[in-house]
């Protein structure tokens, strides 16, 4: 009888095995028959290359993707019209997923593999319209698996425009919109693919305008107080300034508005500066000194000097009980392999960036496992993953090689390696999603372990402080 309950547990056991597999696999194929849909999706967003805080075609068209598949809509959310919730179910957990959709200016190109401009004012050089698209593609298929498994729970999708410098996750977070949230999942597209560990720096950002008075170059310069002077003043001391800070601080600049005429003294003249460093206290520091440098400046120069905050955010805090389960199913997934014309494509992107050929074998595979990564590049998820457990992905949207913010990162994301590698992370981040509906326990050790990362002192301080989203810093 004893043997009996036995053989009868292991049969109930391998048949849950079993129709766990087929649930992933039902998720899986449906999220191929709608890989055209999804495309299309993505490469409207595309051609729309919409910037920061001005995303308000791509973020209707993602509202309305998202509405038709029975999620509820919170529009216009943390006091930014372009930002947005969608949801489905109800109770615990809450699980969220990110998307993006801002696009950077003057990166406009042409889906061709020779640089070739589109003749628009931006272009998606980071692949956030895969970002967005992927992301509820994700939700949407969670949320389908959940009906057939009638789960409890909560799907989110959290529209988040303006990572580009705009810090728009920043606000959402001040807002207190992820209180509820159990697990935030998020991806990002790039050149390989992998689910380590993640690393972003701490940021805080700023244009720094400084104000003089306007005279004739030759006929009175006397009368003229310079403000290009000013800033060209100021970004002298801070060039200086780079000899001592951290060796792995990061502080760039562009000078935004340097006068109209030579032969005008400008009375009027902006800079926008960053600074980074994978601490945020180290950020903070560096960001202090900038701002008494501009001080300085306007001093020397008889000019007068004010800044405007425009973005901050947190390093990025990893969870590797969540990172593991990502990792597993991305492995699960695998990566994707080049059509005849796509590696044409590929190997002439290739040839572009200094190579001989595409290594087409990093887009198929996935990168071995690692608990640790160095941060290079800032993103507002840093202040979501101190707010909850967050875990994110890379998937080969680009050529092998291609970086981030190139005209070759746009060709790719125009056409079918963009839509091939945006799939990936819309399977992964769902199977991600299912796991944790369906083991909690997964859940409460990433809880466990977000604590003591953070520490039990810990207290949320945004680093643009109190002020309003920043709309206009794109216009």
């Amino acid at each position: 009888m004893r043997t009996t309950n036995i053989a009868l547990l292991l049969l109930i056991v391998f048949c849950n095995f079993l129709s766990a597999q087929k649930n992933e696999e039902a998720l899986l194929k449906d999220l191929d028959s709608k890989s055209e849909s999804y495309s299309a999706v993505a490469q409207e967003i595309w051609d729309l290359a919409e910037m920061g805080y001005l995303e308000e075609k791509s973020a209707a068209l993602l509202q309305k993707t998202l509405a038709d598949e029975g999620f509820s809509i919170a529009q216009g959310v943390a006091g930014i019209p372009t930002a947005f919730i969608a949801e489905y179910g109800s109770g615990s957990p809450v699980i969220a997923i990110l998307g993006e959709y801002d696009a950077l200016p003057g990166l406009s190109q042409a889906a061709v593999p020779e640089k070739k401009s589109a003749g628009k004012a931006a272009g998606h050089a980071c692949g956030h319209h895969l970002f967005g698209t992927a992301s509820a593609a994700a939700a949407i298929a969670v949320k389908d698996w959940m009906k057939a498994n009638n789960s409890t729970g909560t799907i989110r999708f959290y529209g988040c425009p303006a990572e580009e410098g705009g810090s728009g996750k920043v606000y959402m977070v001040r807002e207190g919109l992820f209180k509820d949230v159990d697990v935030a999942l998020h991806w990002h597209p790039g050149a390989q693919n992998a689910a380590n560990a993640g690393a972003a720096l701490a940021n805080k950002s700023a244009k720094f305008r400084f104000y003089g008075v306007s005279a004739h170059a030759a006929g009175s310069p006397e009368k003229g107080r310079s403000a290009l002077d000013g800033v060209e003043a100021m970004n002298a001391m801070v060039n200086m300034l780079r000899e001592h800070i951290p060796e792995r601080a990061r502080i760039h600049y562009v000078i935004t508005d340097g006068g109209k005429a030579p032969n005008v003294v400008p009375d009027f003249a902006e800079v926008y500066y960053y600074s980074r460093h994978n601490r945020r206290d180290v950020v903070i520091d560096i960001f202090d000194r900038i701002v008494k440098a501009a001080e300085g400046a306007a001093l020397g120069t008889g000019t007068t000097m004010d800044y405007e905050m425009i973005g901050g955010t947190h390093e990025l805090l990893p969870n590797l009980t969540l990172q593991k389960v990502m990792y597993d199913k991305l492995v699960q997934v695998g990566g994707i392999d080049y059509s005849p014309e796509e590696t044409v494509f590929a190997n002439k992107i290739a040839r572009s960036l200094g190579y001989a050929s595409a290594s087409a074998e990093i887009a198929r595979d996935v990168q071995p496992y690692q608990t640790e990564a160095k941060a290079y590049g800032s993103t507002d998820v840093g202040d979501v993953s101190f707010a909850v457990p967050t875990v994110g992905m890379r998937a080969a949207t680009w050529v092998p090689g291609t970086p981030a913010h190139s005209w070759q990162a746009v060709a790719a994301g125009g056409m079918s390696i963009g839509n091939k590698g945006m799939m990936v992370a819309a399977k992964t981040l769902s199977l991600t999603a299912v796991e944790l509906l369906k083991d909690g326990s997964l859940i409460e050790k990433a809880k466990a372990e977000f604590q003591e990362r953070r520490g039990a002192d810990f207290e949320y301080i945004p680093l643009l402080g109190d002020r309003p989203p920043a709309l206009d810093y794109r216009k």
